[in-house]
């Protein structure tokens, strides 16, 4: 059987991401330190880099998605439930 993936919380991603954009290490240190391969040291500041902007910009709406996604999916079953009370109603 193959060697599993280890899987990074994104909390040690933006750990590591941080203090390679610090630079006060080079990525071969970090990655080593870290165990992990310099490329992918790479690969998460250049994410961090591409991607610091939509932090600011979004502000604390990145949560107000999923509470969209949650409130719209709860409100389609109140009017499918409404729906079904409504024809019950009227066969009794």
């Amino acid at each position: 059987m193959g060697k599993q993936r280890k899987r990074h919380s994104k909390e040690f991603k933006a750990r590591v991401a941080l203090e390679a954009l610090r630079g006060v290490k080079t990525l071969s240190e970090l990655a080593s330190e870290h165990k992990l391969h310099p490329t992918q040291v790479r690969k998460w500041k250049a994410q961090l880099q591409n991607n610091a902007s939509e932090l600011f910009a979004r502000g604390r709406s990145s949560g107000t998605s999923d509470e969209e996604a949650l409130s719209m999916r709860l409100y389609e079953e109140i009017g499918r439930l409404k729906m079904e009370v409504n024809f019950l109603q009227k066969k009794c």
